[in-house]
């Protein structure tokens, strides 16, 4: 009886894991073992936001200089027509107009490229894209987005 319980315990023993204490910082693990593994850093990349009424969708803006900026979206514009103005609250500092690659009912693509500098250091510009009534020559759909 006595070496079966002996075999018994040193089996118990020898089966026995070995515990470590673990160190976690913000980028790597540091175990009593002198192991250290590192995690890898997974840059975060920056989503654009997509802005949409009823005529637009999908449009997105992106900064490609200092005050020059990418515009793409989607429209569905009678005629594929459709204008856009950059305002900083109290003026128009430029305006134009744009055509999509197909006309309503159709969502045509377009995709185009402004240069506009503040008059005013303080100023917020928005970029704006409208139809333009064929009935009265109004805004129609208005589409604010922010530049900077």
């Amino acid at each position: 009886m006595k070496p079966s319980l002996f075999l018994l315990l040193l089996l118990l023993f020898s089966c026995n894991k070995k515990t470590s204490d673990v160190v976690e910082s913000n980028d790597t693990l540091v175990s009593v073992d002198t192991v250290k593994i590192v995690k890898p850093i997974i840059p975060k990349k920056e989503i654009a936001k997509e802005y949409s009424n009823e005529r637009f969708r999908k449009v997105t803006v992106e900064k490609v200089d200092e005050h020059k900026f990418n515009i793409k979206g989607e429209a569905q514009i009678f005629e594929a027509n459709f204008n856009w103005v950059v305002e900083d609250g109290h003026n128009e500092l430029k305006k134009g107009f744009e055509m999509t690659d197909a006309g309503a009912p159709e969502w045509g693509k377009f995709d185009f490229t402004i240069d506009v500098e503040k008059e005013d250091e303080n100023s917020t510009l928005h970029l704006i894209l409208f139809e333009v009534s064929a009935k009265d020559g109004s805004r129609q759909y208005e589409l604010p987005i922010l530049l900077y």
